[in-house]
């Protein structure tokens, strides 16, 4: 495996993941305008670092590149900017600053990356831990009062939740898409709507996931959330229930919709064309990408705030 420059190590996982150390080497400083977030609104580990970039106020900090959620043969295309190019980065496709990194480099090119633009090079696609990266690293940049959405004292107990969404919620919905046989895809989807089941139970008695603020966790299951009922319930069969058939947990998600930074960086086009329409979309060769649900119900009133205790606590705020 060759070397990546600017001391990027990439892990041997099948997500080819490339790591850095901004903030702790020289030669990737943490660095307000040095860095270029890459996503697209499909992808639902995009979306939620944008959705910490812009809570934490980070948007004249760290720019913001979009590629097209239809993803072509050729990976990921900035075809949504004039001429089909980044205005900062000048590349046509999302490769370009994988190869750029490590000319031997064959593996996917994913978003969310964070691309060293002085290089256009890049140095970041790990995004298990960028979120936690923005709320951490990046501390230094956080707009005054920004909200503490990763509180030290709850940073095990936020991680210990986390894993569970990742492997149970978040991947949950695409183990029951990706399952090659029916007792695989039955357990993925019965411990998919398990945790759904325990998730509306918790949600029951509080406004958020710990309590009277908003936080890491919160987010990472706001973007499966926000995906359900028009992507995952029918594409992927995860078909129990649509999120609206649960009162608390539909009511939860309109709250954060509704919460700037949240249903302000939600396209609901894009992500059904992007699941939909994309090249690789082999559930659905055709390409139809239907007309419905009707999304108009995210903008309804959801009466979360009576379950506040301050009502003017809608986040940790920073010491």
């Amino acid at each position: 495996m060759a070397k990546v420059s600017n001391e990027v190590a990439r892990k041997n996982t099948s997500n080819d993941f490339f790591t850095s150390s901004i903030g702790n080497k020289e030669e990737l400083p943490v660095e307000a305008g040095r860095y270029r977030l890459i996503w697209a609104a499909i992808c639902p580990w995009a979306h939620r670092s944008v959705i910490v970039r812009n809570l934490l106020g980070l948007e004249n900090v760290i720019s913001l590149g979009t590629v097209n959620s239809v993803r072509t043969e050729n990976g990921w295309e900035f075809s949504l900017d004039d001429g089909g190019i980044d205005p900062i980065l000048g590349i046509r496709f999302l490769s370009e600053v994988y190869v750029n990194a490590d000319p031997e480099f064959n593996g996917r090119s994913t978003v969310p990356a964070v691309v060293d633009v002085t290089t256009k090079k890049v140095v970041h696609n790990d995004y298990l831990n960028l979120t936690n990266d923005l709320e951490t690293v990046w501390k230094p940049f956080h707009k005054e009062n920004a909200p503490d959405i990763y509180p030290e004292h709850l940073r095990k107990e936020i991680d210990e939740l986390n894993k569970i969404f990742h492997n149970d919620i978040n991947n949950g919905v695409y183990k029951c898409r990706s399952a090659h046989s029916q007792e695989e895809y039955e357990l993925a989807y019965e411990t998919l709507f398990n945790r759904l089941d325990e998730l509306e139970s918790r949600l029951s008695t509080q406004r958020y996931l710990f309590g009277d603020f908003i936080t890491d966790s919160d987010i990472r299951l706001f973007v499966t959330l926000v995906r359900f009922d028009v992507v995952y319930h029918s594409l992927f069969k995860a078909n129990r229930n649509r999120l609206i058939d649960f009162p608390n947990l539909w009511a939860y998600a309109r709250d954060l919709y509704q919460t700037p930074g949240f249903g302000d960086t939600t396209d609901f086009e894009a992500i059904k064309k992007g699941y939909y329409a994309s090249s690789n979309g082999e559930d659905n060769p055709l390409k139809i990408v239907p007309k419905g649900p009707d999304v108009s119900g995210w903008n309804t009133p959801h009466g979360r705030e009576n379950l506040t205790i301050n009502n003017t606590i809608l986040v940790s705020k920073k010491n």
